[in-house]
């Protein structure tokens, strides 16, 4: 079992950055694949980034490369989401989820491969 709580979010200007934090409790985040989900109001859960247990491998969906940086610090069992020049529709409620992996360089992309999420934080970019 891993519970996993988001941190960071909240109300920012365009252009503007945010971090992201997820942190999980166990000893066993160094085994987890991660990633970011965001869903906006009225739409489906969408995938941010992702990233493989090792940290090795890495994913970040089209609209938020050169932006948007996922990383992880495994010694701290801590996930993080480095946002910059954010735009208003990035605006969203985003979540963390994690999930086993027995390779060090595999990430997933589709959410419903993840078995543990947290309870999201409010991102809001005003224009």
């Amino acid at each position: 079992q891993v519970q996993l709580v988001e941190s960071g979010g909240g109300l920012v200007q365009a252009g503007g950055s945010l971090r992201l934090s997820c942190a999980a409790s166990g000893r066993t985040f160094s085994s987890h694949a991660m990633g970011w989900f965001r869903q906006a109001p009225g739409k489906e859960r969408e995938l941010v980034a992702a990233i493989s247990r090792s940290g090795v491998g890495t994913y970040h969906t089209d609209s938020v490369k050169g932006r948007f940086t996922i990383s992880r610090d495994n010694a701290k069992n801590t996930m993080y989401l480095q946002m910059n020049t954010l735009k208003p529709e990035d605006t969203a409620v985003y979540y963390c989820a994690a999930k086993f992996s027995g390779t060090s360089s595999t990430y997933y992309i589709i959410p419903g491969s993840y078995p543990y999420w947290g309870q999201g934080t409010q991102v809001t970019v005003s224009s």
